[in-house]
């Protein structure tokens, strides 16, 4: 596979690395020049280089030449020696017009390979005059660049074999649209009837391969507003089966919120029965921006819902610049939240100032009577968790009744 550096000033990446240790070995050799080659369709490719002093680069990133007109190629055969005090001198490199015209007097060589052995370019550093001091050393400090190189790029070349099987899988699901949507119930505690369903994606997943990983490589690949979407659709094609009433929450990220396409895939969904939940787990670049985009939903009737609050920092800040109808507490916060009086705590705290900002509040992930009674007492006003009703096929959550299950039983009383 070709060297395909990756560019960008971030910290870490790939294109980064590389000039880091061509420049240290070209500093250590004290050479004027030093460039990574690579070799395509019978041509020498510059892909990185590196330069000291004030003069300007020889040698230009991006620029060609036929194989036979580089030292590279004759270097990568063993025609010719990986170092070479004066170039003009060597049998091969003296009748090379490079070598008068560059000029080029001390030049070192390593051939950069393949795991079988393959080579596919080269590490080289060379000097304007002769350097007769260089020694076989000196080409092995430029082999353990190479090496150091290789590794790097190696590494590259795997994350990009893996990025491009994650983009295939994701492109093909898209294609089939083979998601498969679930509904699990939300229950009022005041008096256990049935307020909502969120609808949750299932994918044809591999073992140990669930919804956020799916999201998550999506994202990788800039196909997740795509996946987004058709989730949404999916969702929103439910309707017509579910109670009449009950309302549908929907996750979204905020990138997908921001897209062109979302108004297209709300279609004409009844919006005083629609949820978006707004998660933590993807940033908000703007609030303003966001807020511009949901204000006009929200005027017609949808509401908002921030998900995951008291798992991070970044749901109170969502909470606090959005004005959501609904707060999502963290199924963190809930679990054993009986015998730990720290989450207790806390659940009190979110729990209060969402009834004086006049918000729902929903806990996630409720799995025991006692866990429920907590929250109850506490003021919670929505439940959703196992004790209540896992994730069901749509003919199921159709079927439900407009109460909850024998766990809400006594819910109304007191």
């Amino acid at each position: 596979m070709p060297l395909r550096p990756v560019f960008g000033d971030h910290p870490g990446s790939t294109s980064e690395q590389v000039l880091s240790v061509l420049r240290s070995v070209r500093r250590h050799l004290a050479m004027d020049v030093g460039f990574i080659s690579e070799f395509v369709a019978g041509d020498r490719v510059i892909r990185f280089s590196d330069v000291g002093g004030p003069a300007p680069n020889p040698v230009v990133v991006g620029t060609s030449a036929p194989l036979e007109q580089s030292f590279c190629y004759y270097v990568a055969k063993g025609l010719m020696p990986g170092l070479m005090p004066d170039a003009a001198r060597d049998p091969v490199a003296g009748t090379m017009p490079v070598t008068r015209d560059m000029p080029v007097g001390a030049h070192l060589s390593v051939p950069l390979r393949h795991a079988d052995g393959e080579p596919y370019g080269t590490l080289c550093c060379f000097s304007y005059t002769p350097d007769r001091s260089l020694t076989a050393r000196d080409l092995g400090m430029l082999r353990l660049c190479a090496d150091m190189v290789e590794s790097i790029l190696s590494r590259d070349r795997d994350a990009a074999r893996e990025r491009e099987g994650k983009r295939r899988r994701i492109a093909a699901l898209l294609d089939t649209q083979a998601i498969e949507m679930v509904f699990q119930p939300i229950y009022r505690t005041a008096d256990a009837s049935l307020a909502a369903f969120e609808a949750l994606a299932r994918f044809p997943s591999p073992p140990g391969q669930g919804p956020d990983i799916w999201f998550a490589d999506a994202a990788e690949v800039g196909l997740a507003e795509q996946l987004e979407f058709l989730a949404l659709r999916k969702a929103l094609a439910a309707f017509p089966a579910l109670p009449a009433g009950v309302k549908l929450s929907v996750n979204l990220s905020p990138s997908a919120l921001a897209a062109p396409g979302l108004i297209e895939a709300l279609g004409d969904a009844p919006s005083e029965r629609l949820v978006i939940e707004l998660t933590e787990h993807a940033a908000v670049a703007s609030y303003e921006q966001l807020r511009a985009v949901l204000d006009p939903l929200r005027a017609r009737g949808l509401f908002l819902a921030i998900d995951d609050v008291g798992a991070g920092h970044a749901t109170l800040r969502h909470v606090l610049d959005l004005a959501p109808e609904i707060i999502k507490l963290d199924m963190s916060l809930i679990r054993h939240i009986d015998t730990h009086s720290g989450r207790r705590a806390l659940t009190e705290a979110l729990t209060g100032y969402g009834r004086r900002i006049g918000c729902e509040i929903v806990a996630e992930g409720v799995e025991t009577q006692a866990e429920y009674a907590v929250l109850r007492g506490i003021g919670v006003t929505r439940v959703q968790g196992f004790l209540t009703g896992r994730p069901l096929s749509l003919d199921a959550a159709a079927a439900l009744p407009p109460f909850g299950p024998a766990a809400l039983e006594g819910a109304s009383e007191g």
